[in-house]
């Protein structure tokens, strides 16, 4: 007998997160460790348990991350969008208790570039008028 898996992909800032859910007692891996130990901050664990707040679906799921890329605040951020879309998968009604929480929608704020013949992004070289 298989285990059914669903998956999803998360992303936020330059992270990516690779998402397996199944059913489960509510435990989570990421990348081969419990999320407490990957992510020291409560902050973070909030992230992550957001979607199952939301749905009111805490401790159904056992879930296993890959993440890779970024900090790990925007490694957090990829693994709750990834969690929210694999839900999606399971139970198609959540989606608009999902969606009234942004928890569907991708964060598409990015770090700007730096400009050439300037000191950053948006920082300038002092003017030096004489």
């Amino acid at each position: 007998m298989s285990v059914i898996r669903y998956y999803a992909t998360g992303k936020r800032k330059s992270s990516v997160a690779r998402v397996w859910l199944m059913a489960g007692e509510g435990k989570v891996t990421v990348n081969g460790r419990s999320s407490v130990a990957y992510f020291p901050r409560v902050a973070w664990q909030g992230l992550i348990a957001q979607p199952f707040q939301v749905t009111e679906t805490a401790g159904r799921y056992d879930i296993v991350v890959n993440v890779f890329g970024g900090g790990l605040t925007g490694q957090a951020g990829a693994i709750r969008h990834g969690i929210s879309k694999a839900l999606l998968q399971v139970v198609p009604e959540l989606r608009p208790s999902l969606q009234k929480q942004g928890l569907l929608t991708r964060d598409s704020r990015v770090k700007e570039r730096k400009k050439y013949g300037q000191k950053g992004a948006r920082k300038r070289f002092q003017f030096s008028k004489r």
